[in-house]
């Protein structure tokens, strides 16, 4: 698909998304990254009958997201100033750029605002980027390392909204393809770069459902104005999935291949939390279990026999304790 991102900041022309364009980009990170495995769990195990569920294990990426693939795209696509590179995050994609530079021996600033969990500032730290903490939301991380940028000359790497990032996202919906037999991907929305890479991947093959918090509707709110719009960006879940507003570049994909948007509430991603650790032991952030909140809470519900897939991505928490 070529996506029209003439309203986009950071570009100027017609991008594409297709799918030799991701395999390319595959090849090109899969040296850098890991091949997430996927597990099929019984429905009822997670408190949803009728249902067959495959979860893709993205929190077991390395630094701990899907985010690692879009930073290493950038990395390995664009030239990189002597500056380095500046990233804006709630936290994953801080880590996943720090993860990154780390590896290619590049500097990295990372923002992030102070709803940022523990666990992920303690990761990026670890990393060892510089790492500026402050203002209340995204939007406030995000326009410091615009100031930054445009002071240092650092290469900007965006958390959802450059050609790059969708790119690199992508990557997950090429294997999940290979890995799983599917009908529906449930997919949790912050800015829309994962959502985004994914539907252009199956391109209206299989159902595209978005998952967002009630407190945080940005994709739902950008759907229902016909354009991306700032949005309440509140809840458990606001260091991963409440930036001011979805990408420009990820909205006209999600307007061609997306089966829909659901909303799910605090309660239910942390119902949903609990029972990936009691069912499969699978322990994630909030965001990354909101996927499974939406068929937990009926938010969305399958038909008899459909094959779900749900991107479980997010594992920088420290949520579980080990005595």
């Amino acid at each position: 698909m070529r996506v029209n991102a003439e309203n986009a900041k950071n570009a100027d022309q017609e991008i594409s998304i297709t799918r030799p364009d991701i395999e390319r980009v595959h090849r090109l990170i899969a040296p850098y990254i890991r091949r997430t495995p996927v597990v099929d769990v019984d429905g009822r195990d997670l408190g949803i009958a009728h249902a067959r569920v495959t979860l893709k294990l993205e929190q077991l990426q390395r630094a701990g997201s899907f985010k690692t693939r879009g930073a290493f795209t950038h990395l390995l696509t664009r030239p990189v100033p002597p500056a380095g590179v500046v990233a804006a995050s709630g936290g994953n994609h801080g880590a996943a750029v720090a993860f990154a530079t780390m590896t290619m021996k590049v500097p990295a600033k990372i923002f992030v605002p102070v709803v940022s969990s523990p666990a992920k500032i303690e990761r990026i730290r670890s990393y060892g980027a510089d790492l500026e903490v402050g203002g209340d939301r995204y939007a406030d991380a995000f326009a410091a390392s615009e100031r930054w940028a445009e002071r240092s000359g650092a290469l900007q790497v965006h958390a959802f909204d450059q050609p790059e990032t969708l790119l690199g996202q992508a990557t997950l919906g090429l294997e999940l393809d290979q890995q799983a037999t599917l009908d529906t991907v449930l997919v949790a929305v912050g800015g829309g770069g994962l959502i985004g890479g994914i539907a252009a991947w199956y391109a209206g093959r299989i159902r595209i459902v978005g998952v967002e918090p009630e407190l945080a509707p940005t994709l739902t709110d950008a759907l229902k104005a016909g354009r991306p719009i700032d949005a309440p960006a509140g809840g458990i879940a606001a260091d991963s999935l409440a930036p001011r507003r979805v990408g420009e570049l990820m909205f006209p994909i999600a307007r061609a291949y997306l089966h829909g948007v659901v909303l799910v509430t605090d309660e239910a991603i942390q119902e949903a939390q609990r029972a990936m650790w009691d069912a499969a032991r699978i322990a994630v952030e909030p965001g990354g279990a909101a996927a499974c909140a939406a068929l937990r809470s009926g938010a969305y519900r399958p038909s008899p026999g459909e094959r779900v897939g749900i991107v479980v991505s997010g594992g920088n928490t420290a949520a579980v304790r080990f005595d």
